[in-house]
């Protein structure tokens, strides 16, 4: 969600003093070296992947086809036509006494060759059904008889009761798209953005590079595909995140946000309890493999990998690239509250702590009147410092503070009791939801450490949220977590009357740790430096949450279009209507339909997006001339949507072309010019992956209200959505306040959104629905349902807040 920003900053560090010297290496060597990867993670997960490598098949298999050959060969039948008498032939001669035995050590390993030939059979065989995409072309609602056939095939091939990384062997490698297709739908994505001149000149580029350089540079990444996992991502990893040297704060992490209008309890200590113990239920059923892989339609599974990484995960700093360390256990949180650090034991003995348990021991910590040491308060400042900075002062940290820095670095996540509130209020809902959103992207500079996978924010009013840093995994990961963490803190643990977790105090258990930094003299003015820095930053960062009510999913639907692409294209009239011209725009999409797949970029300013702007404000167009010209713009986003899932975007190709371009050491003006545009306009959808888990239809308010990041570039916007239930649309704007061509997000002006939902709602014939009435300011406070609901949903509890009217809250 946050990667448009290092998107387009990874060609500065290529160009670095370090980048020369690490791309020095041959490419040949480089893509030895990736294969080589691949392989060793591969090997550190040799129980689980054989424990899933057999799916569908199961151990037990093995031994039903081997009871069957004894059968056999007890009715003197001889399935191997030969081969297990030719096996006991060259089996040891141990006597006669053994003979039988040499037969069952045949039959056993003629019956563990034709199992393991029958499992390879079954991956080569859905590898092959996985790797077919016509079901994404075809219409929604529409579905042809080759689709029905796959469909059937693979509800025979995939087996049941799958485990999380079930499918990973099975999963087809991402394909390296044809050079000439690539280049041909780079030249269509720019021409509603340039000029005449411009174009050519690009166009002219392009032609240079395909004639002299694409396909040496193709030829490569075809290789490169062969051999290792996957083609892209281990670059766009290394690239796009661990090399880039800017501070992680607002550039790559991002936010995930509490329920908007709900605050199952005002007690900060047990809300923390609840929502850590609900994590660590997450990790518990992850290092068991328990949660399901996510699949489409129910059938067509996406890659598991990223889920390795979301606990006992810290980005290190590295002077030239970071690296990241992944623990395969932690038994503590750490801990941040009032400018000091503590350690949290998550276990006593073998056993995780009831949430009743946690909660004694934040309290501890808040009733903590100690103060903190000098510089201590200001330390995680330097998480947010430029990376180079921060690895040479974490030298001298390590050094002088190791047992408190690993402490920090090595816990399951991090943890950070505000001391302010924070959510909506009624006084000033746009106020309030705004400071919301900025304490969960940058907080006050020194309050988190950006370092960890994730940090889990609890304010002082029980609210809660998330900061992520990026390089780890994607946002449809850590919004797995989050909704799995919010369903069950609030529904299955629940509070008591007085909002305390339920259960009772362990007057047993030991003090929380508190963490005690020997830090030296020379890192203080480091520490002040990074503070005033952090600071800096984040008041350039201007955040503007947009409840938007008028209508939501459920509508779009009606009018028979694709929700997403209604929001894209309405997005295009949003920033044409603020600044006057159209500009290059960057929605984030899968591809884990593909093994270790990531994101790849959808291009949504297109040229039917462009027409029907236009369209929009030209007076003398009809209503049904700009109905006929958005539709066909949401068909072509569509398109691009689904040829980006399905391995035929643009932008990661690109991009691996010109990192073996570097590797080489061959200047290309084409790829030079691709990799210098701007985002002005970057854009991402939040999914909700888990509906089960909500009552959305009879609890609305019980939705995450999705999350955002930061800005792609200093002069544009970044925007994310969320869909709440089917009659709510969030939205995430930000911008920097240094910025001369945003408009200041805290002053809404009127919503292009709107008028799009007029034009649907007359040509169609539907009209726009009305504000429910619990969106009114009197209305009455949400009744959830009685706590005998077995946990199927919301606790109740008196403070929950009745929801605010936002009319007047704008995306532009």
């Amino acid at each position: 969600m946050a990667e448009a920003h290092q998107a387009v900053g990874f060609r500065p560090s290529l160009t670095s003093d370090a980048g020369e010297v690490e791309l020095g290496v041959p490419v040949l060597q480089e893509i030895y070296l990736s294969g080589l990867r691949s392989w060793k993670r591969h090997l550190s997960r040799f129980w689980n992947d054989f424990l899933t490598g057999v799916f569908p098949a199961s151990p037990l298999s093995w031994l039903f086809l081997f009871s069957a050959i004894q059968l056999a060969c007890f009715l003197q039948l001889d399935p191997s036509l030969g081969l297990m008498e030719k096996i006991k032939e060259s089996l040891p001669d141990w006597g006669g006494q053994h003979h039988r035995l040499r037969g069952v050590l045949a039959a056993a390993l003629f019956a563990s060759c034709l199992w393991g030939a029958l499992i390879f059979t079954l991956h080569v065989a859905l590898r092959l059904l996985l790797s077919y995409h016509g079901w994404l072309l075809e219409p929604h609602g529409a579905m042809s008889s080759p689709t029905k056939t796959w469909l059937a095939l693979v509800r025979i091939f995939s087996g049941r009761h799958p485990m999380l990384f079930s499918y990973q062997r099975s999963l087809p490698r991402q394909p390296v798209p044809s050079v000439q297709d690539t280049v041909r739908k780079y030249l269509e994505s720019v021409r509603p953005v340039l000029s005449d001149k411009d174009f050519d000149w690009t166009a002219g580029l392009a032609q240079e590079f395909l004639k002299l350089q694409a396909s040496l540079l193709q030829w490569y990444l075809q290789l490169k595909s062969w051999w290792a996992s996957n083609y892209v991502s281990d670059w766009w990893e290394e690239f796009v995140y661990l090399r880039s040297r800017n501070s992680l704060m607002v550039n790559s992490n991002y936010y995930m946000m509490d329920f908007l209008y709900v605050t199952p309890t005002p007690v900060q200590a047990a809300r923390a309890g609840n929502a850590v113990h609900a994590l660590l239920l997450y990790r518990h059923r992850l290092d068991r493999q328990e949660i399901l892989p996510t699949l489409l339609m129910g059938m067509r599974p996406l890659c598991s990998a990223q889920y390795e990484k979301i606990f006992n995960t810290t980005r290190i700093p590295g002077v030239h690239r970071d690296h990241i360390r992944h623990l395969r256990d932690s038994r503590h949180v750490a801990v941040f509250h009032r400018g000091r650090f503590f350690r949290v034991g998550t276990h006593s003995q073998s056993r995780l702590l009831s949430p009743r348990a946690l909660e004694q021991q934040f309290q501890r910590i808040l009733d903590d009147p100690s103060p903190a040491c000098p510089h201590e308060e200001h330390l995680a400042a330097l998480t947010a410092a430029p990376r180079d900075t921060w690895a040479q002062v974490r030298r001298s940290l390590k050094t002088q503070a190791q047992e408190a820095l690993e402490a920090v670095e090595g816990a399951a996540f991090f943890v950070s009791l505000d001391s302010e509130p924070a959510g909506l209020t009624r006084e000033d809902p746009a106020a309030s939801l705004d400071a919301y959103a900025h304490a969960l992207l940058a907080g006050q500079g020194h309050d988190r450490w950006f370092d960890k996978s994730f940090s889990l924010i609890v304010f002082s009013n029980g609210k809660l949220g998330l900061s992520v840093e990026h390089s780890w995994a994607d946002c449809p990961i850590s919004g797995h977590m989050w909704e799995f963490t919010l369903a069950t803190e609030c529904f299955q643990l629940g509070y008591s009357a007085d909002g305390h977790c339920k259960g009772h105090p362990d007057p047993l258990l030991p003090q929380p740790q508190r963490l005690h930094w020997d830090l030296p003299d020379k890192i203080h003015l480091s520490i002040s430096l990074a503070l005033r820095a952090a600071k800096t930053l984040s008041g350039n960062i201007d955040c503007h949450v947009f409840p938007f009510s008028h209508f939501g999913k459920n509508f779009i639907k009606r009018c028979h279009l694709s929700s997403d692409s209604f929001i894209q294209t309405t997005l295009q009239l949003a920033h044409f209507r603020d600044r006057g011209q159209f500009c290059l725009t960057y929605e984030s999409t899968m591809t884990r339909l593909f093994l270790e797949g990531r994101t790849e970029t959808v291009r949504s300013c297109t040229r039917e997006a462009r027409d029907f702007v236009r369209a929009m404000e030209d007076k003398e167009k009809t209503d049904a001339q700009c109905l006929a010209l958005f539709r066909l713009a949401v068909d072509k986003h569509q398109a691009l949507l689904k040829a980006a899932m399905s391995g035929q975007g643009v932008d990661r190709h690109l991009f691996a072309l010109y990192i073996v371009s570097q590797f080489l050491h061959l200047q290309s003006p084409f790829l030079d010019q691709v990799h210098s545009e701007q985002w002005q306009l970057a854009t991402s959808q939040i999914p909700v992956q888990q509906i089960h888990l909500f009552d959305v239809r009879n609890y609305p308010d019980y939705v995450s209200s999705g999350g955002g990041f930061g800005p792609a570039d200093d002069h544009g916007y970044g925007v994310s959505y969320m869909f709440m239930g089917d009659d709510v649309i969030t939205f995430h704007i930000s911008s920097k306040k240094s910025s001369t061509r945003t408009v200041r997000l805290t002053h809404p002006g009127p919503s292009s959104l709107g008028t799009s939902a007029s034009l649907l709602s007359y040509s169609s014939g539907f009209q726009t629905p009305s504000l429910p009435p619990a969106h009114d300011p009197g209305a009455p406070v949400l009744k959830p349902r009685s706590p005998q609901a077995q946990g199927q949903g919301p606790q109740p509890s008196c403070f929950s807040a009745s929801r605010n009217p936002s009319p007047s809250f704008s995306c532009t």
